[in-house]
């Protein structure tokens, strides 16, 4: 199955800056890679909050359109909150 996720590159980085984004319903995130320079990216929560619930969402290759292009990536590690069900982080790889 294939996922794709429409997602914008951030400018602001930091603590606070994330907390608002997570209070509006966004999910800050990174794509990095070897030999490649990392990206800050934001997306909507409930774009990834289904499809993360899938085994193979974690062993496919995504697409995150990022500013009209599409980026193949690959879930590296994911941070959630304690007891709700919220995704709070996510590190992507280049595929």
């Amino acid at each position: 199955m294939s996922y794709t996720i429409q997602a914008q590159t951030r400018t602001e980085i930091g603590k606070g800056s994330s907390r608002r984004l997570r209070h509006a319903g966004k999910v800050p995130a990174v794509i990095y890679g070897q030999g490649k320079e990392p990206v800050s990216i934001v997306f909507d929560h409930k774009d990834i909050i289904n499809i993360q619930a899938n085994e193979d969402f974690y062993t496919s290759v995504v697409t995150i359109v990022l500013d009209g292009k599409e980026v193949g990536v690959r879930a590296q590690a994911m941070q959630r909150h304690v007891f709700k069900p919220i995704i709070e982080h996510v590190d992507f790889v280049y595929a």
